[in-house]
């Protein structure tokens, strides 16, 4: 009897690793098939090349960013998902004017122009523009060293730059990033009359890079105008300034604020043949700045998202959960779309089982960070030798993206598409983040690499996770 019930467990295992290899098989050959398709018949290029060429930069609230909401419609339309529909939400909106101009007046000598850009949701300088002495500082905490008596009057220069041993990218422009947001709000507490923040890039290079701002809850007649300087001009300026506190500086920008105005996110769907009520999403932003055409920031995670639903379509894999691509509007200077999604879902009571945001560009894919409880990312980490032909090796915790972060509950698993990040912020809010800037290869490759985790995330999905007993891991 006692070998009988060792045959049979013998037999029961070798069944059971079978079983496993032919699963591990299937998925190889279906992820083969994505890439396949995405490398050999993709259509993410010749949408880029629409979004980015035939209609431009998307800023929220403009005419353009209407324009790539019905063309991005319309496409999803073609596909023949099971559902495509526009979900309205309020934006702001905030116009640059007339192209903004600077230049340096040393003490003695001829004036030295310089390129700037204003920064998203500043306010416009006096009509004959601004002219006046400047300080530079290294960053926020350098006001209070200052104080009230150097700074007042003048204008603050940030000049804090990206720190340029870190490897990863992403971290050196959060240590910086911060004076270009709340720089103008916290430099008029101590009476500046403008500030001029370095370029958030590692590049040194004549174009400014622009980029959102804030002014808190500052009242209007305290905002002072707010411009990015090139990183090229950062350095010439600071340099003159050594040899000549005394010197000015002047510019003068055209921008102006509105009220809210109504556009849309984009979103499609694949309705699942098993698990319906399960969601999965795919996305990234619909919106773009206004001074290149938004190509890598965020025209190719538009294009990928929407390649990704494509590819499940053409390949005739039938996914047993709900597949939806959303385009967010806004995330640039104000994250009302990812906002409004979230907000739509928590009313629905919708079960979001995970969500994947490309936002870092549309480089060669490295792989894919984030948030999950340990034992989702245990699970995502057995996948990851099916990505190792790929050369996909990057599967680590921490940060996905910013429009799927409000969908954050506990629960749901969300991810970011890692590309390599070493040439993004030379494109990044610039003049410079152009179609041409983007390698048809490594967009296809990316995009075969979201669908990859897609197709695995919808075959195995996830268990409910309890988050007692994964603190307690």
């Amino acid at each position: 009897m006692k070998n009988i019930i060792s045959i049979i467990t013998v037999l029961l295992i070798a069944f059971s690793a079978s079983a496993q290899m032919s699963l591990r098989e299937q998925d190889s050959m279906n992820i083969r098939k994505m890439y396949d398709m995405s490398l050999m018949n993709g259509k993410s290029y010749a949408w880029l090349d629409h979004l980015s060429n035939k209609i431009g930069g998307r800023l929220s609230g403009s005419v353009n960013a209407a324009r790539a909401v019905e063309y991005t419609k319309a496409e999803l339309e073609q596909l023949g998902l099971d559902k495509v529909w526009l979900q309205p939400v309020m934006v702001p909106k905030w116009t640059r004017g007339a192209k903004e101009y600077a230049y340096v007046q040393p003490s003695e000598g001829p004036t030295q122009v310089v390129n700037i850009t204003a920064l998203g949701g500043s306010v416009a300088t006096p009509e004959t523009g601004l002219r006046a002495k400047v300080i530079e500082v290294q960053g926020l905490k350098d006001l209070e060293r200052y104080g009230k008596e150097q700074i007042e009057g003048k204008i603050v220069f940030y000049n804090r730059p990206m720190q340029a041993d870190l490897i990863h990218t992403f971290e050196a422009y959060g240590g910086c990033v911060d004076q270009r947001y709340a720089g103008a709000m916290e430099a008029a507490k101590y009476g500046a009359a403008g500030v001029i923040v370095r370029s958030m890039s590692h590049k040194i290079d004549d174009n400014p890079h622009t980029g959102s701002m804030t002014y808190g809850d500052l009242p209007n007649e305290q905002r002072i105008p707010a411009a990015a300087i090139s990183t090229q001009d950062a350095e010439y300026l600071s340099s003159i300034l050594k040899l000549d506190p005394e010197m000015k500086f002047y510019y003068k920008m055209n921008c102006r604020n509105y009220e809210d105005v109504e556009s849309h996110n984009v979103i499609g769907e694949i309705t699942g043949s098993e698990f319906p009520d399960e969601i999965i999403v795919v996305g990234g932003h619909l919106d773009s700045w206004d001074l290149g055409d938004g190509a890598h920031d965020d025209g190719a995670g538009v294009v990928q998202s929407m390649e990704v639903l494509r590819l499940f379509k053409e390949s005739g894999i039938r996914p047993k959960r709900t597949l939806r691509v959303v385009l967010f509007m806004n995330e640039e200077n104000g994250l009302r779309g990812g906002k409004k999604y979230a907000e739509v879902v928590k009313q629905k009571n919708e079960n979001h089982i995970f969500a994947l945001e490309s936002d870092a560009g549309g480089f060669t894919p490295r792989g894919f960070s984030f948030d999950a409880s340990p034992s989702q990312f245990k699970k995502i980490k057995s996948w990851e030798s099916l990505f190792k032909p790929y050369l996909i090796h990057y599967f680590e915790l921490g940060g996905a993206g910013a429009d799927i972060s409000p969908l954050a509950n506990g629960n749901i698993v969300l991810a970011g598409l890692r590309p390599d990040s070493q040439r993004y912020f030379d494109y990044h809010h610039a003049a410079t983040d152009t179609f041409e800037m983007v390698n048809k290869r490594e967009l296809e490759l990316g995009a075969a690499t979201m669908a990859s985790l897609i197709y695995l995330v919808d075959t195995y999905g996830f268990e409910s996770i309890d988050t007692t007993k994964e603190i307690l891991k």
